[in-house]
């Protein structure tokens, strides 16, 4: 049997925002702390330290279904996607200019790769897209057959993608560069974790580890590198999701962040992150 279990401190609630509508994305970069929300045509821009409200950012020619957001540190810039106009928008946080690119139909989930690049997660055309920071396409992923709805996506230290898929009963996948499927989810036999429905953002943990924003079933997951340990992320006792969507992580500060689109619309501030990770046993890599 695999020797696989997840140790470490219980993270605990370092700050809640309430909103008005959804929370459909966050992310941060130095200082701040961005949140697009539902039917919001503007950033929400928040101190990073005390979380307080700064400014809204409003974003030319963005829809209301702008559904992720992504910074880059090298660039300085912010990322979104708008699925209704099928293009990205990028923000220069030194001056607030807007400019936008066409992508493939109705693109979800974006990220920031390795190579300071922005990767696409593209639903209806089942494609992943890596763009420069100035528009120009690098890469297109063709997702290879029953590799389908793609709502998200994190490149690897490998070179290979995990990718979310917005299913029910979730999927989760990891893809080479030519596409092709290397392995999928399946809940570990020393786990009562069952299975994941509408599986929706993707965060990868200094430990090699994946955090996976399982919708439907209100809660986050972790899952070892190789997605076969698996187990609930443990949010504090007094906290009880309600239709989580947004997640990010921010390692520099030990936090994570995770929006919800139903009950108070919170967005909802973890700490003590950096402890949490699986242990694996010698039975684990004579398993491999």
């Amino acid at each position: 049997m695999t020797c696989l279990k997840m140790t470490g401190v219980s993270p605990s609630v370092l700050h809640v925002i309430s909103g008005d509508t959804g929370v459909f994305a966050v992310t941060s970069l130095e200082d701040r702390v961005y949140v697009v929300r539902d039917m919001k045509k503007e950033i929400e821009v928040y101190d990073a330290a005390t979380m307080t409200l700064e400014r809204c950012l409003p974003v030319p020619g963005i829809s209301q279904s702008a559904s992720g957001i992504a910074a880059c540190s090298r660039n300085k810039c912010l990322y979104l996607s708008d699925w209704n106009n099928s293009s990205i928008h990028r923000v220069d946080l030194a001056t607030d200019a807007a400019k936008k690119w066409p992508v493939a139909k109705m693109p979800e989930g974006i990220s920031v790769n390795r190579d300071h690049n922005l990767l696409v997660a593209c639903l209806v055309d089942n494609k992943l897209q890596e763009y420069t920071t100035d528009g120009r396409l690098v890469r297109e992923i063709c997702l290879a057959a029953g590799v389908d709805s793609p709502c998200h996506a994190i490149q690897l230290s490998s070179g290979d993608y995990v990718v979310c898929h917005r299913k029910s009963p979730g999927v989760l996948s990891i893809v080479g560069v030519d596409g092709l499927l290397r392995c999928n989810y399946e809940p570990s036999i020393s786990s009562d974790v069952g299975p994941m429905k509408y599986p929706r953002n993707l965060a990868d943990t200094q430990h090699g580890d994946i955090l996976v924003v399982d919708q439907g079933n209100n809660r986050i997951l972790l899952i070892d590198s190789l997605l076969i340990g698996t187990e609930p992320f443990p949010t504090p006792s007094d906290v009880e999701l309600q239709a989580p969507l947004a997640l990010y992580l921010d390692e520099t500060r030990d936090r994570l962040y995770v929006g919800e689109i139903g009950g108070k619309y919170r967005v909802i501030v973890l700490n003590n992150l950096s402890s949490v990770r699986f242990t694996r046993g010698p039975a684990y890599d004579q398993e491999l």
